[in-house]
């Protein structure tokens, strides 16, 4: 008779090369109505993720082959892994040593000998944590909003899914360089030095940012000094460039600073956005007047929402 695995339930991945460990982790935590499953080294671990992803991870540190560090590493650097909550399981001896399993992306450590029902608390407190991760993401997008937190220095302390996929869209020049998003990470390099800016000059309290040339947010300070978060959402008016461009014989610049300046921005918020002073973004202003043929910013915005229309 097969056996029809529970999909509902969640799972827990153990890696160790202790047979008597992995017995005992297997049957305590199935007889609590966790689905398990068993690694003895990290490599067949990997492995086994590429086939099933598991809901959190109990990770021996000294195994052979790549040990735990290296195995949480691994997954750590791999977007489809990263998020997956990481336990560490290790000897009195071996604890000097954690400080590099944190550095790597773990979120706990056990220290052997087992006993159940600490590693079972560990287990459901990390889990209850990611699902309440779940459901912050769940309704945000029901509301139209992605998230992320980030301290002060722009370091990243979570993300939401839909986020991490908006940034990437709106900084593909960022993918290549180490420091691009995920927790632990810097925000991409525009990004960081707009909120930056923000932070250094003005009082933080729902500070309105752009994001790319579709998106906008809103930045707003945390109950802990120096920890913020950005709100992400789709601009309401989207404005075609390249349409913009033939239209009015604008360069591609002079139609971003146009978009900009019908979203409210001045010419030092627009300088920061595209890198650049706010003396060359009124000299652009100039032409696009000229070409226009109006002689402000508001009938230049009037004229392409006419135009639009």
């Amino acid at each position: 008779m097969t056996t029809v695995m529970d999909l509902s339930k969640e799972t827990v991945l153990i890696v160790d090369d202790t047979p008597g460990n992995l017995a005992v982790l297997s049957d305590m935590l199935s007889e609590y109505g966790y689905r398990v499953l068993v690694a003895t080294d990290g490599i067949s671990a990997l492995e086994q993720i590429n086939h099933l992803q598991p809901d959190i991870i109990l990770l021996d540190v000294i195994m052979p082959g790549i040990d735990g560090f290296e195995t949480c590493h691994r997954l750590k650097k791999n977007p489809i892994t990263q998020n997956i909550p990481i336990i560490f399981m290790t000897g009195l001896n071996e604890l000097d040593n954690l400080l590099k399993g944190f550095k790597e992306g773990a979120v706990d450590y056990i220290v052997k000998p087992i006993r159940p029902a600490e590693v079972l608390a560990r287990v459901e407190a990390q889990l209850s944590q990611q699902r309440n991760s779940l459901r912050i993401e769940n309704t945000l997008e029901q509301i139209g909003f992605s998230a992320l937190a980030f301290n002060g220095k722009g370091i990243i302390s979570w993300l939401s899914t839909a986020a991490d996929k908006i940034l990437a869209e709106c900084f593909p020049q960022d993918m290549s360089d180490k420091n691009f998003i995920e927790n632990g990470r810097l925000l991409p390099k525009t990004l960081l030095k707009q909120i930056i800016s923000i932070i250094k000059t003005s009082p933080v309290l729902f500070t309105d940012i752009q994001i790319g040339s579709q998106y906008s947010g809103k930045i707003i300070p945390c109950s802990h000094a120096d920890e913020y978060m950005l709100l992400i959402q789709k601009s309401d008016t989207e404005w075609d460039l390249a349409t913009l461009k033939v239209s009015f014989r604008l360069t591609a610049r002079e139609a971003e600073i146009l978009m900009w300046i019908s979203r409210g921005k001045t010419n030092k918020e627009i300088g920061l956005i595209l890198e650049t002073s706010p003396r060359t973004v009124n000299k652009h202003l100039e032409h696009i007047f000229e070409k226009l043929e109006v002689p402000t910013r508001t009938a230049a915005v009037a004229k392409v929402l006419k135009n639009k229309l």
